[in-house]
């Protein structure tokens, strides 16, 4: 199940950490990284959208709500939840127009797929009988251009009727989680204290209006989508006038002040 996404080729010694992606591991969410430091992160190419534990302690996806995008992809709830589309067959002989064929949960060998496999462990965690699973989120902003959109829980998943066919829809739910691998459970405390993503539509317009740019000395990576006044101080991160870009140096230095 690939994402229909171009993805840019990746050299062998580009998977390799470099000090800048293990510097942008550390801070994490809302990240401006490359297609390469992606790759670098995780330690592989990431050819696919749907990536079910890519390795043993969390999945990753792809996602894209951009104009065009191929899936509809959503975030709601003031940016603590994701309802993330699931992928289309390939495209083959028997299926030359994937986009009007129902998502399947099996290939014809009976293996699940990438979307029978997230099903399966949604299930499970909206039953109860496993904790739900960590999924880590990249999001595609424009063409070589990615967001580390963190960590979430995989709480809910279904399926429903779109135009002609049915599609996997997947609720996910932001969380804090600890580089130990261990998720910090928000479940029972109010929604306020979830993490927040910043909507595609404001890092676009934040991204326009900053010019790509760190606003404060200019530079062009190791860049971040800042929140002016922290969301746990009363910030919003659903518009573009308390957002803006920093370099990582310069987030840093401005967290430190904060008190």
């Amino acid at each position: 199940m690939g994402i229909k996404l171009p993805i840019e080729p990746l050299g062998q010694s580009q998977l390799q950490l470099s000090n800048n992606a293990q510097m942008m591991e550390t801070t994490m969410r809302d990240n401006v990284i490359s297609y390469q430091e992606m790759c670098a992160n995780e330690r592989m190419s990431l050819q696919r959208g749907m990536n079910f534990l890519a390795n043993s302690d969390y999945s990753i996806l792809l996602m894209s709500v951009r104009e065009n995008a191929p899936y509809n992809d959503q975030v709601l709830e003031e940016g603590t939840v994701l309802i993330y589309e699931g992928h289309d067959v390939p495209t083959s002989t028997d299926n030359p127009v994937p986009q009007i064929v129902d998502q399947q949960t099996r290939l014809p060998s009976g293996t699940l797929t990438e979307n029978g496999k997230f099903f399966e462990a949604a299930a499970a965690a909206k039953h109860r009988s496993q904790k739900p699973r960590i999924v880590r989120v990249y999001e595609k902003l424009r063409k070589g251009i990615w967001i580390d959109n963190g960590f979430f829980e995989l709480v809910d998943g279904w399926s429903e009727q779109a135009n002609e066919r049915r599609v996997f829809k997947f609720k996910l739910q932001t969380t804090e989680y600890e580089h130990d691998f261990r998720s910090v459970d928000l479940r029972h405390d109010e929604d306020e204290l979830r993490p927040r993503i910043i909507p595609s539509a404001v890092k676009i317009e934040v991204w326009r209006r900053d010019g790509g740019k760190c606003v404060t000395c200019g530079a062009t990576n190791e860049l971040h989508f800042d929140h002016i006044v922290p969301y746990s101080k009363g910030g919003s991160s659903l518009v573009a006038s308390n957002i803006q870009l920093l370099c990582i140096r310069h987030n840093l230095e401005k967290s430190d002040r904060i008190e």
